[in-house]
């Protein structure tokens, strides 16, 4: 694990506001990430082509371009905001306090972590993917596969798009 000069959350920083229908939650800025100073910048992450293929987001964006997604109601945080690597280089660094403070002040309605490390080390608990029994700071809890490269055999879209087809349902009428 490296660190650079300045902290990783002044590269990163959290991009939530008041009342997002949803909020990510990774880990950690991977290495790749920390480099680019964008969410999900490493070549092997799908995050973004995920994000369109379910129907979140209808545009495919660019990591650079992660400061617009508060336009289509979704905002990004992670675990971990002092240092980046992998899961195994930052967990001893998670700060769960940190998060549950951000997420109670935002207050979004949804709460999805990309991959179960994260939710694990929030939830302190086992989890499947999908919703969970669970809230954080009052937003309904996700669990969903890693978009990560390193987690490739993992990878299906289906609880993304479970998550989707929920979120539209919040619109929908009656």
């Amino acid at each position: 694990m490296r660190r650079y000069g300045s902290p990783v959350e002044d590269a990163l920083p959290d991009l939530l506001a008041p009342g997002l229908p949803l909020v990510f939650c990774g880990s950690a800025a991977g290495t790749a990430s920390a480099r680019a100073g964008a969410y999900y910048a490493g070549p092997g992450n799908v995050f973004w082509e995920a994000l369109y293929e379910a129907g979140l987001c209808p545009e495919l964006l660019a990591p650079d371009e992660y400061r617009r997604l508060p336009e289509f109601g979704i905002g990004l945080t992670d675990l971990c905001k002092v240092s980046h690597g992998s899961d195994a280089e930052v967990a001893a660094e998670y700060d769960v306090d940190r998060l549950r403070a951000a997420i109670a002040e935002a207050e979004p309605m949804r709460l999805a972590f990309n991959g179960k490390n994260a939710a694990q080390a929030v939830l302190e608990m086992a989890v499947g993917y999908g919703v969970q029994e669970e809230t954080v700071g009052g937003a309904e809890v996700w669990v969903l596969p890693s978009t990560s490269g390193r987690a490739r055999r993992f990878w299906k879209i289906e609880p993304w798009r479970r998550l989707a087809e929920a979120l539209a349902g919040d619109s929908s009428p009656g």
